[in-house]
């Protein structure tokens, strides 16, 4: 194990956990590129943004995580966030696969992988079980997420001029 990425990317979750966003900001390069099942492709402060965004909104999250590789410009981690989902009240439990590509010491690149159905079954229960795997729920769930993101950065903007 590279000890400089691992302590990152240590850095990174532990962060997550204590719901420090900013922490978590400072570990990306400014160019940095995210994708995951939901939120898909977020570029540069976008990236930052959702993680503020999220760790803002958890009220019961906890993170637990495991550094799986850590070399001099990549990275995996297995993560597990455990919260209620809000809109549902439900409880989720998603267990998520990060590789992530390093420069400089920041991640440049961090890509998440989960499965959504599984997530959908969790955060929406009886809709999420029977239509969870459909193009139409999962494009909603994405379309919700990403409109949360916009509104959050709009916002964000106005509170800071």
């Amino acid at each position: 194990m590279h000890a400089p990425t691992a302590d990152l990317l240590n850095t990174f979750y532990t962060a997550f956990n204590r719901h420090d966003a900013e922490v978590m900001a400072q570990a990306y390069a400014p160019e940095v590129v995210f994708s995951d099942p939901v939120f898909q492709t977020l570029r540069g402060s976008e990236a930052a943004d959702m993680w503020r965004m999220l760790a803002g909104r958890a009220k019961d999250l906890k993170v637990e995580f495991s550094v799986l590789e850590a070399t001099p410009d990549s990275g995996k981690v297995h993560w597990d966030p455990t919260y209620t989902f809000a809109a549902t009240g439900r409880p989720v439990l998603n267990r998520i696969d990060a590789s992530f590509k390093l420069k400089d010491g920041k991640i440049v690149e961090h890509h998440d992988v989960f499965d959504l159905w599984k997530w959908t079954r969790m955060a929406l229960g009886p809709m999420g079980v029977l239509l969870g795997w459909s193009p139409l729920v999962q494009n909603k769930v994405r379309s919700q997420a990403q409109k949360g993101l916009r509104d959050f950065r709009a916002k964000k903007s106005t509170s800071s001029v």
